[in-house]
């Protein structure tokens, strides 16, 4: 049994792509975490998730948020693909997937890392695990939740 919406999340500290630590401490009660766990970059669904973040990023950071993929690829792969697709936010490495395994993210039928997106409210608790194969859908949902959770925080 994975995460659910109430729990607190897990503190963790990962490299990004350029060598430097995120502590996800640092953001609580700052802004929202949109944490993504996909399986390999370079891939093609992988991709198309990643660029659907990239796509709406600033409707994520306009909401008080910020995005933050996590695989266990390589800091320099995590570069590479990065550069590739321009990506604005932050590619974690996490290549003893402890991070993975803090989150509870299972593997895929196809024993694949799986995909699996949370959102972080600003107290640090969990307002959003959502687990499918399909990466068409992890930015969408994750908006949608971001969009109804600051709405609430704002009393409108």
């Amino acid at each position: 049994m994975g995460l659910k919406v109430g729990d607190w999340a897990p503190e963790f500290s990962l490299t990004d792509q350029h060598g430097k630590t995120f502590h996800s401490k640092d953001y609580i009660g700052e802004k929202y975490l949109v944490v993504y766990f996909y399986p390999k970059d370079h891939t093609p669904g992988c991709t198309k998730e990643a660029c659907q973040f990239k796509d709406s990023y600033e409707d994520f950071t306009d909401r008080g948020a910020i995005v933050v993929g996590i695989s266990s690829d390589t800091e320099k792969s995590h570069r590479k693909f990065a550069e590739k697709y321009e990506l604005p936010f932050r590619l974690l490495a996490d290549p003893d997937k402890k991070v993975r395994r803090l989150f509870k993210v299972k593997n895929n039928l196809f024993f694949l890392p799986g995909r699996e997106t949370f959102v972080i409210d600003l107290k640090g608790k969990i307002a959003m695990a959502f687990n499918s194969i399909n990466a068409s859908q992890h930015m969408k949902m994750a908006l949608n939740t971001l969009s109804s959770t600051t709405t609430i925080e704002k009393g409108n």
